[in-house]
């Protein structure tokens, strides 16, 4: 069993729209192909002694227990891999439930797809996956220890963390979209103008200042004493004269913990002596030179949680402990904690397992213990000197018990820092009685407080404290997403995507969108390129001066990596046809379909799918659709459309010269074809089903048809507007065409253009693609042949993968299919190709080129006809 290929996917996908965080597995058989589980003895066995948690796998079975009653029976080795990366995660903290193997094209090949929470352990999972069963399958002894732990890592490394977590969820049961970004260690939640961020319990509306003074204890102390909080006193020390002369004034018991510090680090409680003062000095300033020296205050560890001005929930904290029993060791009695289902690794569960070290040990020691040592009966031991549940800690909610006072304090507390989401902590005998009362105090002021003492404590209820950071956030009613229009098919996407930019620009929006040729936020190209994929939407959803997003999805990028937004207002397909097949096992015109067909798939509920009435593949896609559906046709007597508007549909169709909107019974007359200015007269009729389709996302989108009207009119094709898409120049004595057109639908739309254009001579410089099939390169080759009376092959610079004289011997034999009488030069370069062609171009000639370098040749063409305007001129 081999790895071809492992892909992520981080979006809506060919693969799957529901479940867009999947690890795509393609895997090489080999003698393997046809062995089934029960073929191998012990398989079964072994499996499930590895995997006990794979009983709760259902499989096709749709029972427990299924996936390994089919083992038993006999099933096939990719099957294996899937569940195994799937419970491989789950064990390792991270919960995974989708899967599915398919059949690859390729003879000998499988597809494993299975879900992932954190990309890098999927990644290592289906590494592992098939390395394990492997091993199984040829009865080899298998440890999965270490995979474990190494997932464990990898969860620990990259997960959000469980107050992260808590707020995006939140926020995505409000429908409320994020990115993870993980370069600043931030999270976006929203689009464009509308987007907030959070990192932890920090967000983009917590005050700098804030977040400095809670960072300051001594300071802290100053501003909350000067406003009638209880809080001990104190002194910052910095060496054991100023810790003796501390001590001196505040006398024991004391803390120290460092003046910059958080979560407990470094802080000592409790010291009641010279030597364990010096120890917690020398703790202390592991992180901070500057330690903070204060009164101990007796009591037990409060939590009290203010969100946006109001007090949400307060918890007891008690650090990690152990009671004895009399007959167990220490070390056995901690073994006996950990084993509580409800404790993992890190943030994996509620609770953390105690881990055993210098701390614990040091603790021991200063106590006249060792890990063999045997508690008495009911003997409570803290084997950590702060409550935070990172390190072992447990949290009771007492949000119910805390006094009128002490709510009202807290509040104050939060307003007087200046904190946003602030956390209180209070050491005190009672929560229920004010503080003043109970000679209790305010210890300390978090500017980044935990919540999932809040959201899972050990006892009482859970507090769903990540609802009021959502609600501040987001008021009720207040936007997050800005609307989002996709565009994909095969021909045409980049033109209609910049129509419709520009029509949206008309209307007044700030529109960010993606091209072929770069990303664009408000008419700036920010980034050159072929930025279709889901990098280049992203780039757009963070932006955050865009109230509008066009995207052009091009196949690449949803069959590499899916789509970067779940959804979107309006999905537009605008054709299906031959290329780029056999790249990604995308082998048909069917398995194009299936990957153009995700956009439609992730329109809200609300929106409008675009699609192609005159394309059969296109077409079909509305018929599993959950959105809403507008058509467009260059046939208003199509019967699909006739159909669809009968039943109250919305269409877009070319009528009497006219491009019109049918909505119900009414025809809405929006402008002569021949008026508007990307149709060149009417004669690029493939321009004209752009405008269809941009037309109709306008009428969506509200735009009067007054307001469609301007901008159809407003949208001159030229190399700015629309680069490299019917790029038209006059020169004096010739004209000629620069087109990106690259595949064999582009260049027949373009051939239709052209038989309406009068011209003494046609001249085209092709090239062919390197990673197409051998048959469309033969069909570009024989289509020119038709088109033109004099043929220039180019090699692009970019021959992908393939030698360009191969290229060009396909080519030929296209032409001496087509037309073998042609004449036909080779010409390496595309520049010295253009060049050849303006200077020899006879009088009346129109030059075609399909282009690799659009700019280059752009300036190439200005330059000559700046020079033959002169000579023209002095002549």
């Amino acid at each position: 069993m081999k790895i071809v290929e492992v892909r992520i996917m981080r979006g809506p996908n060919y693969w799957s729209v529901k479940h867009p965080k999947i690890i795509v597995l393609k895997l090489q058989m080999e003698d393997q192909q046809e062995l089934t589980t029960n073929e191998i003895p012990g398989f079964s066995d072994k499996l499930e002694k590895l995997f006990p948690g794979m009983y709760k796998h259902r499989s096709l079975e749709g029972t427990e227990g299924g996936f390994f009653r089919l083992v038993r029976q006999g099933t096939i080795l990719s099957k294996v891999v899937q569940h195994i990366a799937l419970e491989l995660q789950t064990m390792a903290g991270m919960d995974c439930g989708y899967g599915r193997r398919y059949p690859a094209p390729a003879p000998g090949e499988d597809f494993v797809v299975f879900s992932y929470q954190q990309e890098r352990a999927g990644a290592y999972a289906a590494q592992a996956a098939v390395r394990i069963t492997e091993a199984l399958a040829r009865g080899q002894r298998v440890s999965i220890v270490q995979d474990i732990a190494r997932l464990h890592q990898i969860r620990e490394d990259e997960y959000f963390g469980p107050s992260t977590e808590a707020i995006v969820m939140e926020a995505v049961s409000r429908d409320i979209p994020y990115i993870n970004n993980q370069k600043r260690n931030l999270i976006q939640l929203g689009y464009g103008i509308y987007q907030k961020h959070i990192q932890a319990a920090i967000t983009s509306n917590t005050s700098y200042f804030a977040v400095e003074s809670a960072g300051d204890k001594n300071e802290t102390k100053v501003i909350l004493d000067e406003a009638g909080i209880p809080v001990p006193h104190g002194k910052i020390v910095y060496n054991t004269t100023d810790l003796e002369a501390a001590i001196a004034e505040l006398d024991y018991p004391i803390v120290l913990k460092p003046l910059h510090g958080n979560q407990g680090k470094g802080a000592s409680i409790n010291l009641r002596t010279w030597k364990e003062a010096l120890k917690g000095l020398a703790e202390a300033q592991r992180f901070s030179e500057a330690v903070m020296a204060e009164q101990y205050i007796a009591g037990d560890d409060y939590r009290m949680l203010v969100i946006n001005g109001k007090f949400v929930a307060a918890a007891k904290r008690t650090p990690a402990m152990v009671t004895g029993d009399g007959v167990s060791t220490i070390q056995q009695l901690v073994k006996q904690v950990n084993q509580d289902p409800r404790r993992g690794i890190g943030h994996e569960k509620a609770l953390t397992h105690i881990k055993i070290d210098k701390l614990t040990r040091s603790i021991l020691k200063d106590k006249d213990l060792t890990l063999k040592s045997v508690l008495p009966a009911g003997q409570v031991l803290f084997l950590k000197n702060t409550a935070n549940l990172s390190t072992g800690g447990t949290a009771t909610d007492v949000t119910d018990l805390v006094h009128p006072y002490n709510v009202q304090m807290a509040e104050r507390i939060a307003g007087i820092i200046g904190l946003d989401i602030c956390g209180i902590d209070v050491m005190t005998t009672d929560i229920a009685i004010p503080l003043p009362e109970a000679r209790g105090a305010v210890i300390e002021v978090n500017a980044a407080p935990g919540l999932r003492m809040h959201i899972s404590p050990t006892e009482g209820l859970a507090r769903n404290v990540a609802e009021p950071i959502i609600n501040m956030l987001f008021p009720h009613g207040s936007p997050s997403r800005i609307p989002i229009v996709a565009v994909t098919g095969t021909n045409g996407k980049t033109t209609t995507t910049r129509l419709i930019a520009h029509m949206l620009r008309q209307k007044g929006y700030q529109v960010g969108f993606t091209t072929t040729d770069g990303i664009y936020i408000q008419e700036n190209k920010i980034i050159a390129g072929d930025t279709t994929g889901s990098f280049s939407s992203e780039f757009v959803l963070k932006d955050p001066t865009v109230n509008y997003a066009v995207l052009e999805c091009a196949r690449g990028g949803i069959v590499r990596a899916g789509l970067a937004f779940r959804k979107c207002d309006i999905g537009i397909v605008l054709n299906v046809s031959e290329d780029h097949l056999g790249l990604k096992d995308i082998n048909t015109l069917e398995d194009m379909a299936q990957v153009k067909a995700v956009i439609p798939k992730t329109v809200c509920a609300d929106g409008f799918a675009i699609l192609n009435a005159d394309d059969d593949l296109v077409y079909a896609m509305a018929g599993n659709l959950a959105c809403k559906v507008a058509l467009f046709s260059m046939n208003e007597q199509n019967p699909r459309i006739l159909k669809h508007i009968q039943k109250g549909g919305l269409a877009a169709v070319l009528e009497d010269g006219f491009i019109s909107i049918f909505k119900n019974s009414y025809k809405m007359r929006i402008d002569r074809v021949a008026d508007i200015p990307l149709t060149f007269g009417g004669r690029a009729r493939f321009n004209i089903q752009n405008v269809l389709a941009a037309t109709l996302a306008a009428y969506i989108a509200h735009f009067e048809v007054n307001e469609i009207k301007m901008a159809l009119r407003t949208f001159v094709p030229s190399a700015e507007t629309t680069p490299g898409r019917m790029n038209l120049f006059k020169l004096p004595k010739s004209e000629v065409l620069i087109d990106y057109a690259h595949n064999v639908a582009g260049m027949e739309a373009i051939s239709e253009f052209l038989k309406q254009v009068p011209a003494t001579h046609k001249i085209g410089i092709i090239s062919g693609v390197g990673d197409r099939k051998d048959e469309e390169i033969i069909k570009i080759g024989q289509l020119a042949a038709t088109m033109f009376d004099y043929i220039i092959i180019k090699q692009d610079v970019d021959s992908r993968d393939r030698h360009g004289h191969q290229i060009n011997l396909l080519l030929q034999e296209g032409i001496k299919k087509g037309a073998p009488h042609v004449k036909v030069t080779e010409i390496k370069e595309e520049t010295r190709a253009l060049a050849h062609a303006l200077e020899y171009a006879p009088a009346g000639a129109f030059i075609t080129l399909f282009s690799e370098n659009v700019p280059e040749a752009v300036k190439m063409v200005e330059s000559f006809r700046i020079i033959q305007h002169r000579k023209a001129v002095s002549e």
